[in-house]
């Protein structure tokens, strides 16, 4: 099976420094991929690079998505393909309720992208309900602005409830635990588990193990100075939860900031 996503020797530069160096990875659909990496490691940097983010710059490397070099295209026209991005820090549009805001990314995404947004569209309230219990969201919450007065949970399980509307084939979650309490992870993460199928797959960016509990990655990665130095299954992030960063020879750069 060829790959969904293919990342070859990528070279990524955010205000002239050199973030990713290097960084090779493949994804197939079906498949559940975790980053894990100390801060300043490249992690979020790796993410907006793949979804187009203005201001990361691909300075070398390819981006390979269902058989399509996509490094030149535009956010939007990479959404229209099928790629998501779950925002580490979901930001708040006043005077967009989250229905419309809904509606009016499958209307973009349905008039220039490919024909299954339009099927998705069909069903959209019926979906948006059913999605929402899942999510264990109120129903008033459709009418609300989007994340506008939304606590740091709400906010999460929003960015979940856009990635069960939109279904794309490939989710990059980006620290989607961060902040969140025990019962909030477990419905965020059974919304992600909703998600998934056979023909889509996850990058999902986290520090911590604990979100690997409630999402069984095929295969973990550790990052490091904007290289993968380690990679395997599900065993790789127990092990790092137990000996830290610095059994794989990685010094946590605490003190820079998240990119």
């Amino acid at each position: 099976m060829s790959p969904l996503l293919k990342i070859e020797d990528l070279h990524v530069t955010v205000e002239g420094n050199e973030i990713i160096k290097g960084l090779n990875l493949e994804i197939k659909k079906g498949e559940v991929h975790a980053i894990m990496g100390p801060n300043g490691s490249g992690k979020s940097t790796l993410a907006y690079a793949l979804m187009g983010r203005p201001g990361y710059e691909v300075t070398g490397g390819k981006i390979w998505f269902e058989g399509e070099e996509i490094s030149e295209l535009e956010p939007e026209e990479r959404a229209q393909r099928g790629i998501f991005l779950s925002f580490q820090y979901p930001v708040a549009i006043p005077g967009v309720t989250v229905a419309n805001f809904l509606m009016t990314a499958l209307s973009s995404l349905s008039e220039k992208g490919d024909g299954r947004y339009k099927e998705i569209r069909k069903n959209f309230r019926k979906a948006l309900r059913e999605n929402m219990k899942i999510l264990k969201v109120e129903e008033s919450f459709i009418t609300r602005y989007l994340n506008d007065g939304f606590s740091g949970g709400e906010k999460k399980r929003i960015e979940i409830l856009q990635l069960l509307t939109l279904q794309p084939a490939l989710a990059i979650l980006d620290e989607t635990d961060s902040g969140l309490d025990i019962d909030a992870l477990r419905v965020v993460s059974e919304g992600v588990n909703a998600y998934l199928n056979p023909e889509r797959a996850a990058l999902v960016i986290t520090h911590y193990q604990r979100i690997l509990n409630c999402l069984k990655a095929h295969y973990v990665h550790i990052l490091s100075k904007g290289k993968i130095i380690s990679s395997g299954g599900p065993e790789l992030a127990l092990e790092l939860e137990k000996n830290g960063y610095k059994a794989f020879g990685v010094e946590d750069n605490a003190e820079r900031p998240s990119v």
